[in-house]
């Protein structure tokens, strides 16, 4: 058994799938927008895990997301080899942060705001 797909609430499945290819580097696993479709997965992995961009019309899934990004907290972690060049890649194409990125015993992590309605959490690897 292993982990296949997971799924992430978005405001906007379509606009969210251009950010999460053209900004963060992510690939299309597929994309059907007559049908409001949208998967990635990490950049040239094959058998990589899929991430649903996932319609947030449901009014249990709006107020999951939007009860997190409230609370400041992150809706998925993502890896990277280097948090702080992530961080300065981000940062200087206008994507928001938390704060810097620090460092704790779990390791370097950074949040940033997706602007499709969650907060990510980037993680070193």
């Amino acid at each position: 058994m292993r982990l296949k797909m997971c799924s992430i609430h978005v405001r906007d499945p379509q606009a969210a799938h251009s950010f999460y290819t053209q900004t963060l580097g992510f690939e299309t696993l597929m994309a059907m927008p007559e049908h409001n479709l949208f998967i990635v997965k990490d950049p040239g992995d094959a058998g990589s895990v899929g991430l649903l961009l996932e319609p947030s019309d449901n009014p249990i899934a709006a107020a999951y997301m939007n009860g997190l990004h409230d609370a400041g907290l992150p809706a998925i972690v993502f890896g990277a080899p280097d948090v702080r060049a992530e961080y300065e890649r981000l940062t200087a194409v206008g994507i928001p942060f938390q704060g810097e990125p620090s460092e704790d015993p779990s390791g370097t992590s950074a949040v940033f705001d997706d602007g499709c309605g969650n907060y990510i959490q980037l993680h070193q690897d």
